[in-house]
């Protein structure tokens, strides 16, 4: 479960780190975002910007203090799928988005969650190495 003031690990190449998490974007009563829910965050650390980088990559580059948002691919709190299994990352992790939803960065380093096919996140599961 995410709330205000999370820190979230960035796993695209968009350029940012860590961000926190300032707001979930949610209907309903509660006030905490799991796996493909969509967030406001803040890029507290981030890449240095390299000369060399050119094209796609080098428009959606994010700096610290940067307001973006994400969208929540793994948690550290466990969750119960569909099947009675119940699963658990190692940390929070999330993907930079633009407003209408597809990824900043072109690539993605890490496993996300499975439950992000299901909820049409096609884009972001394309681009990950592996589903979980």
């Amino acid at each position: 479960m995410i709330y205000l003031k999370t820190l979230l690990n960035v796993i695209d190449n968009s350029g940012a780190q860590v961000v926190e998490c300032i707001k979930v974007l949610r209907h309903g009563p509660r006030n905490f975002a799991k796996v493909g829910d969509e967030i406001t965050v803040v890029v507290k650390k981030a890449r240095p910007l390299q000369a060399e980088i050119t094209g796609q990559a080098a428009n959606n580059r994010v700096k610290r203090r940067d307001i973006c948002r994400a969208i929540v691919v793994r948690t550290k709190s466990p969750f119960r799928r569909p099947d009675g299994s119940v699963v658990r990352f190692d940390d929070n992790a999330c993907v930079l988005v633009n407003k209408s939803g597809d990824p900043l960065g072109t690539r993605i380093s890490s496993v996300v969650a499975k439950e992000l096919r299901d909820l049409e996140f096609n884009k972001i599961v394309s681009l990950a190495p592996k589903t979980f």
